[in-house]
């Protein structure tokens, strides 16, 4: 267990940033699980549409320190090429 009241307060606020970024994390997983879902269904409007609506969430994620921003790079790309092959 922590000593110092800086590492006491650390702790703390790694607990509440822990709720915060699994929310958003998981925010995210909805929007992609969207995409996915619509390109499954082959419908390839909607899957764009849903793409378009989880690009900003994507880069969101990047600039809050969730995700890599490679990683969304990647996903996106992966999303955008099964889309376009539909």
């Amino acid at each position: 267990m922590a000593n110092h009241a800086s590492s006491k307060k650390r702790i703390r606020r790694n607990d509440a940033r822990a709720v915060v970024n699994g929310a958003r994390r998981s925010r995210i997983r909805t929007f992609v699980k969207k995409v996915e879902t619509a390109i499954e269904a082959g419908s390839a409007k909607d899957a764009q549409s849903a793409l378009q609506a989880a690009q900003p969430e994507l880069q969101r994620g990047v600039a809050k320190g969730i995700y890599h921003k490679n990683t969304v790079s990647r996903k996106i790309s992966r999303l955008s090429a099964r889309i376009k092959a539909l």
